[in-house]
């Protein structure tokens, strides 16, 4: 281990397929959820939505409470054996997967992919850790680059292997765990000096102690409220999507997943390439309205969908929501000062989690209420979730024009003197890398300089 260095390409390239992979296991589930747990269950449809919302719900509850606990462990034992243990984790996740024999055991697979999954803010740290403050920006946006590669290679890899089977992309995914795992533990070193970490302490671990500390701060709160309830409803396309296409349209899994990952191509060009103009030349808040309408339009649309083309439409139409969260995240980078910038971003990370865990549970119950009877039924309506989504969008798009109104943010002048990066997240959850200031934050991994 001595002989590679922290700062070599290999352990950067080691940092990166970890977060690819995390991605990449999330994504890759999707296309072929929906028939896995019919096989298991050998119930309908419908209720296989049901199940399918309580596994995401599962995952993304483990996620908001090992977060900041495994951030916090790695500033006391150091990121290398955090790392490895959450790549150990997505290896018997994957392979707990791939040979359930019943339901049960899919929910102890996802319960350990939320907790292996929580480790992309020690991974972050680590390249804040080994990165010159120079190049800090361009590090950052390689994360958020393989966030977004993992979430658009995921579905179109398990759509491709799932022509095969629903369990095939699991035994793909168990292999890539398990080939990072063993490249990880021959080349990754240890970025934290000794000399640099400090004790655990359970204060420090807590989901909620980002939004307190914030709790003074209205022109936030407000802010914080919109991005909930717009990421709430952008909860509905990755849970309810799979199983509402399979519904309407016979999709089968390649389907399923080529669908998604074009998707996610999408909604990473539009933070990519299109973001940055937006900002220029209409302003943030603006372009915070504009993301918003473009997803209630695609959501009301998708809800009644009859064939191909107009579902694909929609999607493209969808994927420019992806220009909402990067500018709202932005706004409110502006309304707090530069040392508790990384106090803001864990405030937004558990905003989104918090999104993740209420939201699929709220698309998945809605899709199994009204695709229960019969087609021409009255009750009959699988596009009931992407309704409720589009209803949520406007209510998100009143609450921010009002917190623009009344804190006038068009003309407020910033508390923060940087400016903010804009990264790429997956669809329905915004990721930011930490900024330089850091380091004296209590939620999360500490940057040491």
């Amino acid at each position: 281990m001595k002989s590679v260095s922290p700062t070599s390409r290999l352990t950067l390239a080691c940092i990166l397929v970890t977060i690819f992979l995390d991605m990449l296991g999330y994504g890759i589930v999707l296309p072929v959820l929906p028939r896995l747990i019919g096989e298991l269950t050998g119930g309908t449809n419908a209720q296989a939505a049901v199940l399918g919302g309580y596994l995401v719900f599962s995952y993304s509850l483990m996620q908001f409470l090992f977060g900041p606990a495994l951030g916090n462990l790695s500033d006391r034992f150091g990121r290398r054996p955090i790392i490895l243990i959450a790549l150990a984790g997505l290896t018997v996740n994957y392979t707990i997967m791939g040979f359930s024999p019943n339901i049960a055991w899919l929910f102890v697979g996802q319960t350990i992919a939320g907790i292996s999954g929580a480790s992309v803010a020690t991974a972050t740290a680590y390249i804040a850790d080994i990165t010159p403050k120079e190049q800090r920006a361009q590090r950052f946006g390689l994360i958020g680059a393989a966030i977004g590669l993992g979430f658009i290679a995921g579905p179109v890899v398990g759509g491709l292997l799932g022509s095969l089977g629903p369990r095939w992309p699991f035994y793909a995914a168990a292999v890539l765990a398990t080939s990072a795992l063993i490249f990880g533990f021959f080349v990754l070193p240890e970025s934290l000096r000794k000399d640099l970490r400090r004790p655990f302490r359970l204060k420090r671990a807590n989901p909620f102690g980002a939004l307190w500390a914030l709790s003074r701060n209205p022109v936030v709160l407000w802010l914080l409220a919109a991005l909930l309830l717009f990421t709430l409803a952008a909860q509905a396309f990755p849970t309810a999507w799979p199983f509402f296409t399979i519904e309407v349209l016979n999709f089968s899994s390649t389907q399923i997943g080529f669908a998604l990952g074009a998707f996610g191509l999408g909604f990473a060009l539009s933070q990519a390439v299109f973001i940055a103009p937006s900002i220029k030349k209409f302003g943030e808040s603006a372009t915070v309205l504009i993301g918003m309408v473009f997803a209630a339009v695609a959501f009301t649309g998708t809800a009644f969908i009859h064939s191909e083309v107009p579902l694909y439409l929609f999607l493209i139409l969808g994927s420019m929501a992806g220009l909402a969260g990067p500018a709202i995240n932005s706004l409110m980078s502006h309304q707090v000062p530069d040392d508790a910038q990384g106090e803001l971003q864990g405030a937004i990370n558990a905003t989104n989690s918090l999104a993740a865990i209420l939201g699929p549970l709220m698309a998945t119950q809605l899709f199994n209420h009204f695709s229960k009877g019969q087609e021409g039924s009255p009750n009959y309506f699988p596009g009931a979730p992407f309704i409720g989504s589009g209803l949520m969008v406007l209510i998100a798009a009143g609450v921010f024009a009002y917190a623009v109104w009344r804190f006038d943010l068009m003309r407020r002048p910033r508390v923060s003197k940087k400016e903010h990066q804009h990264e790429m997240g997956q669809p329905g959850q915004q990721t930011t890398a930490p900024h330089e200031g850091d380091g004296d934050d209590t939620r999360g991994p500490t940057i040491h300089h």
